[in-house]
């Protein structure tokens, strides 16, 4: 008969075994969650296509190329970007858990594309080169040079979207390239709160309307 109080002794191997399922237990329970997978924005569908027009314009506006949209280095990536103005303006600061599901500088040729291609037709470069080989005429080419793209604080509670571009139409000749236009934006949208979410749809409202401005002045440029 086991006496009362006896110690339990185990066999040394289900001893070694016994600890180091003990071990493995308190490992597992110390292991950090998952990382938190990053929000991915973009401009959002877009304005509703406008009703095809009545009595449609007799002379269709040029074609046009519209060139890969250049910008800085940090531009390049898919961070969310802020700067704090009343703190420091110099320093572009990226939002942990957000991101843009492109680059800024692909999202912006995208609408533009878009609002371009509702006047006129529109073709990438390798599109105008192929023109250019087969008929020896080459479009006019627009290109758009990305400064600037950030959700911008005046103060901790007070922020707007900010995009600041540079557009220049190029028309080629044989005796090289000759600039018909050139010009900047610059625009600013209203943030809704002062986070991710908020930049976003700034930043989304400031390139539609940038986008309208480079359209519009695109479109009276003389044909030279």
């Amino acid at each position: 008969m086991m006496k009362k109080n006896a110690v339990l002794r185990l066999p040394p191997r289900l001893a070694a075994c016994a600890g180091l399922a003990l071990l493995l237990l308190a490992g597992c329970s110390a292991l950090p969650d998952k990382p938190a997978r990053a929000t991915l924005y973009d401009f959002g569908p877009g304005p509703a296509a406008p009703a095809p027009a009545a009595n449609p314009p007799t002379a269709a506006l040029p074609t046009l190329a519209l060139a890969e949209i250049e910008s800085n280095t940090r531009l390049d990536s898919t961070q969310i970007l802020y700067r704090l103005g009343y703190a420091d303006a110099n320093e572009l600061r990226p939002y942990g858990q957000s991101r843009w599901s492109l680059a800024p500088a692909q999202l912006l040729r995208q609408r533009l594309r878009d609002a371009l291609a509702e006047r006129r037709t529109v073709l990438g470069p390798e599109e105008s080169a192929t023109i250019a080989r087969a008929e020896g005429k080459v479009p006019d080419t627009l290109r758009i040079s990305l400064d600037e793209f950030s959700h911008y604080f005046e103060s901790a509670s007070s922020s707007a979207g900010l995009v600041r571009l540079r557009a220049t139409l190029i028309r080629g000749t044989t005796g090289g390239d000759r600039v018909l236009g050139q010009r900047s934006f610059t625009v600013r949208r209203p943030a809704p709160s002062a986070d991710a979410p908020g930049g976003v749809k700034a930043l989304a409202a400031a390139t539609d309307a940038a986008v309208a401005e480079v359209v519009q002045w695109v479109d009276q440029l003389p044909r030279q």
